[in-house]
């Protein structure tokens, strides 16, 4: 393993030049305004570049600045976010934003400690913020840079465990090149989303190739060692398609401390063993609503995977038998039009079910027209 700060320079004079010809030109990369680098970082966890990239620019044109983005209703946030997953990261942001305004006067803060007071903000988050916008000599060590020292170092522990990972932060805290933290940071990340990839690492076209512990060893495509992931849990989830008059149908909100937190659905929940899927929306609308209905008609199944767990949603369609809705289980309820819905931001899944409407699926023959 590398000892010296003289073999670290060898890596830097190999990367950044490498990175400072090679970088791809991405929308963020253009300012140095922590709030517009912290943005990226926060869309970027577990998200593509591809898919992160409109939805940063449509978050920048609408909350230009901080105190737009703190000044923002959280439903409005969780609209423009709809479809890009993993919605703490909203919730935390709104949060965060907040923070900034009411406890830095509106003014990022450019310390990691203070960094790591905001809502949603990580070691590797803070790390990237100070040293991108603010200069710091601190290290980033996201999943792309944890492969790529991995295989330079030929780190064999398992990097699910604390020990490995505090290793793997060590060694980037040393590497890192006096005053030039973000340049470094960052040819690291784009080393590892490039070439050193996770399935057949382009070995001959990485600029680090003659000094990787790993490749010399033939061990690249071994490293980083990670244990096997457990076998993720299914369920089955049944969703109703409350009717209403006037074409209109009932949609909930959940609790804002749950998953999908601030999200609209179709009332329902998961199915309890021995539980056919109609009784379990019987029970889960009076459990969350406090109503009762009719099951009728399937309308669709949607399968989606999450994180954690797969799940696959049976949606029927469901008569109102009368009462006011309450809020036992959700955060609020609305009943709305086939038009009107589009105003409330919608995990994914629930979306297919109203194209599944707009596609006229149905079968019980309501007008959900723009009444």
């Amino acid at each position: 393993m590398i000892d010296s700060m003289a073999d670290f320079s060898h890596l830097h004079r190999a990367l950044i030049p490498w990175f400072e010809c090679h970088r791809t030109d991405l929308p963020w990369r253009r300012t140095r305004d922590p709030y517009a680098i912290w943005l990226s970082e926060v869309m970027l966890q577990q998200t593509q570049v591809a898919t992160v990239i409109p939805y940063y620019e449509r978050f920048m044109t609408r909350f230009p600045h901080i105190r737009a983005l703190a000044e923002a209703e959280l439903d409005d946030v969780l609209k423009l976010w709809e479809g890009l997953g993993y919605y703490s990261r909203a919730r935390n942001l709104h949060r965060a934003a907040r923070m900034v305004v009411e406890e830095f006067g509106g003014k990022f803060p450019g310390q990691v400690s203070d960094l790591l007071r905001l809502p949603g903000v990580g070691r590797y988050t803070a790390g990237a913020i100070a040293s991108l916008a603010f200069g710091g000599d601190v290290p980033a060590v996201d999943g792309n840079v944890i492969r790529v020292l991995s295989r330079l170092f030929n780190v064999d522990g398992d990097i699910t465990l604390k020990a490995t990972r505090d290793q793997l932060w060590q060694l980037a805290e040393r590497a890192i090149p006096h005053s030039r933290a973000g340049i470094w940071n960052e040819g690291l990340m784009e080393l590892g989303r490039t070439i050193c990839t996770p399935l057949s690492p382009r070995c001959l076209d990485c600029p680090l190739s003659d000094l990787c512990e790993a490749r010399q060893l033939g061990l690249q495509a071994q490293r980083p060692v990670k244990r096997r992931k457990p076998r993720v849990p299914h369920y089955d989830v049944a969703a109703g398609v409350i009717y209403g008059t006037d074409g209109q149908f009932l949609i909930a909100q959940r609790p804002v401390d749950k998953m999908l937190g601030g999200l609209w659905e179709f009332p329902g929940g998961k199915r309890r063993p021995g539980e056919t899927l109609r009784e379990c929306l019987r029970r889960e609308i009076h459990e969350e609503l406090g109503i009762d209905v009719v099951v009728e008609a399937q309308l669709t199944t949607i399968h989606h995977a999450y994180t954690h767990f797969r799940m696959t949603m049976h949606v029927f369609e469901c008569r109102h038998l009368g009462g006011e809705p309450q809020t036992l289980g959700c955060a609020a309820w609305v009943w709305v039009t086939l038009n009107g819905v589009d105003h409330y931001a919608m995990p994914a899944t629930d979306r297919q079910v109203i194209t599944a409407l707009r596609e006229g699926r149905g079968q019980l023959g309501f007008d959900l027209g723009s009444s």
